[in-house]
């Protein structure tokens, strides 16, 4: 982290400001029936995100099905997220498969004005540490932007692997997705000071208590993508250290919604997506691979949304 340059200090600061002040958001993109990329509604969706507060925004993510997007779409969704933030929050998005492709992404996220960048995991292969390292540094070489790693599937780095990815002067964090919170505490002592860390578990207020005792109280939320009422007040109580309605909120939606998210593969984001479409958020369906929920788990679903909101004193609008 030695010698970081004036745009990547000032990212890394304005992130840090986020990560204290607000949950962080993953917006969902909008698509058509037909599977189309539906512009004005996305714009529409994520008005209304940014309304809500959050600390910053992660578009073109795995919320965002960052993997369905072709290049041309990940451009407008990149250009209308900076232009719908209007400097107001930090943009962060999506980059990944091999680094060529990564760097492809990059370039296109660095013209419409993104912040940083969360490397997402690489498509199948394993890798040694030396490639994860070599990988991220190919990328750092193709775009001025700064770069949080994201630990995930095939992803997993060592103490040392961290040090050494630190060391690449625009990589300014890491975001986590393994949940092993022994491996995290030794990544985060390794780090150097200044290293930014994020939970990125799935239904990461599930984890967040946990995540916090190891350093790392700043997390993603996918709830906030369709009910920033629950995802802000679950923020405000680990703050706050309101064990409370921590419990409340865990008890009463956190828990339901996983266990229901855990029944189908592709849930992770399906089951958001439905959700914000039972409170009338203009998303669409998600595409193929992903497959939306069927009746049954729609029926469970909208009983869970409808207990988490009255938990907050809030109601769902129905579309």
């Amino acid at each position: 982290m030695a010698g970081l340059s004036v745009e990547t200090g000032d990212a890394t600061r304005r992130l840090r400001d986020a990560m204290a002040g607000g949950v962080l958001s993953f917006p969902l993109t909008s698509f058509q029936e037909d599977g189309a990329l539906d512009l004005p509604a996305y714009r529409a969706y994520l008005t209304a995100q940014l309304a809500a507060g959050p600390g910053g925004v992660f578009a073109a993510c795995g919320t965002g099905e960052f993997s369905g997007l072709a290049e041309d779409e990940y451009r407008a969704v990149v250009t209308a997220t900076v232009e719908v933030a209007d400097g107001r929050l930090p943009v962060v998005v999506g980059v990944g498969y091999g680094w060529a492709q990564a760097v492809r992404f990059a370039r296109i996220a660095e013209e419409a004005g993104a912040d940083a960048l969360l490397v997402m995991p690489h498509y199948l292969v394993e890798a040694t540490q030396d490639g994860l390292v070599e990988q991220l540094r190919r990328i750092a070489a193709g775009t001025r932007l700064p770069l949080i790693a994201y630990q995930r599937g095939p992803v997993t780095f060592t103490p040392e692997g961290l040090r050494r990815i630190a060391d690449i002067p625009t990589v300014i964090g890491l975001k986590d997705g393994h949940s092993d919170l022994d491996r995290l505490q030794r990544l985060t002592l390794a780090a150097p000071d200044g290293f930014l860390f994020f939970n990125g578990a799935a239904t990461a207020e599930l984890q967040a208590r946990a995540y916090a005792t190891v350093g790392v109280p700043a997390y993603s939320s996918a709830v906030h993508a369709f009910a920033p009422e629950i995802a802000d007040a679950f923020f405000a109580a680990l703050r706050d250290g309101d064990e409370a309605t921590m419990h409340r909120l865990l008890r009463g939606f956190y828990v339901p919604f996983v266990e229901l998210r855990d029944r189908v593969p592709g849930y992770a984001v399906a089951l958001v997506k439905a959700a914000a479409r039972l409170r009338g958020l203009p998303v669409g369906p998600v595409r193929a691979p992903l497959m939306d929920p069927g009746p049954a788990d729609l029926a469970d679903l909208e009983k869970i949304l409808d207990d988490g909101l009255s938990l907050v004193g809030a109601v769902r609008r129905r579309g």
